[in-house]
Formats: structure tokens, C-alpha cells, sequence
């Protein structure tokens, strides 16, 4: 959930609790700002991550979403606001893309096994996100859509509370598009698990979507998919395509 900024919160320290009172709330931030080189990266943003929730950062580049997850993840210390996590928080990070060097013969099995060295369990992980047959596939040989798949697998190695992706779909056809998202909606059922994913790609993810924060340094609106891609500060921002977010299929979205 995100709440509307308060005029009167204080700025002026930032500060860490361990741990959240709501139950269902993993991470919480509360007036967070970040400044670097004297530039404003990040005003007064608010912003929850629930237990079996999806919630989707979106805005244009360079409106402070990167930051803003390095926030939420502890990477980062804000100048201001507050931030709070579920004691004992477990979190799994896909990166946006692989950076190995082509040339290096490394297998899915052996890349998974450099981040967790029971085989079985990162078997067990690609096997949850349909690609168990990858295991002895070249990393150098896999297609846009393994790849993704591979890196989702590395991510759910920790059994995370809070599943952080970053632009999961990079470089996967729209077909592969729509069955990734498929996972991460089925992810979120079985794991119940709190999403938090970073896209640009606004046709697609407004439809795996529970929420949508749109951020432009501070957040612009926050709602459902339908209530934001009416918002007026979203149509300045995207222009009007509510349209996309309009489709008809045989499944629900909880």
C-alpha cells in the first residue's frame, strides 16, 4: 500500500527499525529522500511491500527507481525518512540482466550451484520455474527467455519473503514475456511472497499487476493498474494508454 505524503513528517535523520508492527507488511518505507551531489534523487516517497502482494514500480529513466530499490533493500542509507523491515527478512534480487562472459563454459547447474552448493535445492529451484530440464545447458547457450528463468531460479534459492525484479522480461519476446509473468503470479501464490518489480514495460506488466506505484522522483499516484493509467500525472507522464491495460482472458488476477 502507499500513502499520501505528509507535509509535516521531519526529514531531518533517517532511521532503520528491525521490525514492522502490521503482520502483513514486510518492508515498510515512510518519507524516504535521497540527494546525491546536491541533486534531489528521491522526495518524500512512501511506499509498502506486502506478504502476497505484486507491487510494480514504474517511471521514466532516471526518476529514482534504482535507488529507491537499493533503499528498500539496505544497500542504500536515505538522507531522510524512515525505513522498516520484518525481523528476519529473507529477500531474492534478479538482476536485470547476465553479465558472464560468453566464452566461459559454465553450465545452468554449476552457476546455480556458485550461489548455493546443494545441488538438489537449486534443482529444486529451477524446477519451480519450469526449466529443470536447463541443468546442463551452457549458460553462453541459453535463449532471452532461459536466461530470465535461470535468474529467477538463483533468486528463489533463499525462499525469500520479498522477491525484488528488476525488468524481469529484458530481452524476452512477447511470448515469453506473457509466460514469465504467468510465473511470478504463480510464484506469488505458492510462496506467498511480497513482489516488488521494477518494469518500463507498461502494456504487459499492468496486467500481473496488484498495484502500481509511478515514480518521477516523488510518487506521482499509486493505485490499481486501471485506477493509475487514468490518473491525469501518469497520462502527462505516459501519455493516454489506459487502453492497454483493457483486455479480456479466461483467468483472474487475485
Amino acid at each position: 500500500m502507499i500513502r499520501n505524503p505528509r507535509a509535516s513528517r521531519d526529514l531531518a535523520s533517517a532511521a532503520v527499525a528491525p521490525s514492522v508492527p502490521a503482520a502483513e507488511a514486510l518492508i515498510r518505507l515512510r518519507g524516504v529522500s535521497k540527494h546525491f551531489d546536491g541533486q534531489q534523487v528521491l522526495q518524500d516517497v512512501d511506499l509498502e511491500i506486502a506478504a502476497g502482494r505484486i507491487l510494480t514500480l514504474i517511471g521514466p529513466s532516471g526518476c529514482g527507481k534504482t535507488t529507491l530499490v537499493r533503499i528498500a533493500l539496505g544497500l542504500l542509507a536515505p538522507d531522510g525518512g524512515r525505513v522498516e523491515r520484518r525481523a528476519g527478512l529473507r529477500i531474492g534480487y534478479m538482476p536485470q540482466k547476465l553479465a558472464i562472459d560468453p566464452t566461459l563454459p559454465l553450465t545452468v547447474g554449476r552457476f546455480l550451484r556458485l550461489a548455493e552448493r546443494d545441488a538438489g535445492r537449486c534443482r529444486a529451484a529451477l524446477a519451480e520455474t519450469g526449466s529443470a530440464a536447463l541443468w546442463e545447458r551452457p549458460v553462453r547457450a541459453l535463449s532471452g527467455g532461459e536466461t530470465q528463468r535461470v535468474l529467477l531460479a538463483r533468486a528463489l534459492l533463499r525462499r525469500p519473503d520479498v522477491l525484488v525484479l528488476d525488468e524481469p522480461v529484458q530481452g524476452v519476446d512477447v511470448g515469453g514475456q506473457e509466460a514469465l509473468y504467468k510465473l511470478i503470479g504463480e510464484l506469488r501464490q505458492r510462496l506467498g511472497c511480497g513482489i516488488l518489480l521494477v518494469s518500463h514495460d507498461l502494456h504487459l506488466v499492468m496486467a500481473a499487476t496488484d498495484e502500481v506505484v509511478c515514480l518521477n522522483h516523488h510518487v506521482c499516484c499509486h493505485g490499481t493498474p486501471r485506477q493509475v493509467t487514468r490518473d491525469p500525472a501518469f497520462v502527462a507522464l505516459f501519455g493516454d494508454r489506459t487502453a492497454w491495460y483493457a483486455h479480456d482472458h479466461d483467468h483472474s488476477h487475485s
